[in-house]
């Protein structure tokens, strides 16, 4: 199955961005469509998350989401299930799978010393501070430092294609905004970046997949460029052993 994944070294975490292939749903949500919240058949999204979770390994009853809300509560998780009002999770529970759903909005995935954390960011969410949050909420549950974490950044909409107005834009630093041709184009993972390096995340600890949802159609859904009729994917992360 067509996935970004990382195995930790020593094998104890499991990281991964999905793409839109290998799943089951029909068009305009095919063929993995990850979103509950979309029109596709819920039996079909059921099937296509688990044809995800064991492609990696991983056991889909042991799946924890967020609910998503554009805000900056990251929460720790110690078993599956929904936690609403939450735009971050982060757990210490080998097996646990934490997942944030995007189609546009930034997937990013933490990893510390028996603990990870997985963090849905849209341009309010990077506002409001969620980035912070969970690396804190990480930290916390590991017991380090912000020196000893590492952060992936997943696919999401970039500056070749996300245009903004002047309020969105100038709430962000200037490196991560550019104009082009007299449009305003924002740049989901510098701006994560940026707040990230101020909390202490050393610049050699990111690493980002550099893939656009918006311009990779044949890879990846978009609800910008689908005027809002398309699926979902996922960014995923388990602790698979104690350190």
């Amino acid at each position: 199955m067509p996935v970004w994944r990382l195995d930790l070294e020593p094998p104890h975490g499991r990281l991964a961005f999905s793409t839109r292939r290998g799943g089951v749903s029909e068009p305009p949500y095919d063929t993995l469509n990850l979103g509950r919240s979309t029109a596709d058949r819920p039996e079909v999204v059921e099937e296509n998350r688990r044809r995800l979770l064991t492609s990696l390994g991983l056991e889909p009853r042991g799946l924890a989401a967020a609910g998503q809300v554009h805000g900056a509560t990251a929460v720790e998780v110690t078993a599956p299930g929904l936690t609403p009002s939450c735009d971050a999770l982060v757990t210490r529970v080998p097996g646990l799978v934490l997942a944030v759903t995007s189609a546009d909005c930034l997937p990013i995935l933490f990893v510390a010393p028996g603990a990870v954390a997985a963090a849905h960011a849209g341009w309010r969410g990077i506002v409001a501070g969620v980035a912070e949050a969970a690396l804190a909420t990480l930290c916390r549950a590991a017991g380090v430092g912000p020196e000893r974490v590492q952060v992936h950044l997943g696919p999401c909409i970039r500056d070749c294609c996300y245009v903004v107005g002047p309020e969105v834009a100038r709430q962000f630093p200037a490196e991560s905004v550019r104009e082009i041709e007299g449009e305003l184009r924002l740049s989901l993972p510098s701006a994560a970046r940026v707040r990230l390096l101020d909390a202490g995340i050393p610049g050699a600890s990111f690493a980002d997949t550099g893939a656009c949802t918006a311009c990779e159609p044949h890879w990846y859904f978009s609800h910008r460029r689908d005027r809002g009729v398309t699926g979902r994917q996922w960014g995923l992360a388990s602790v698979t052993s104690a350190p």
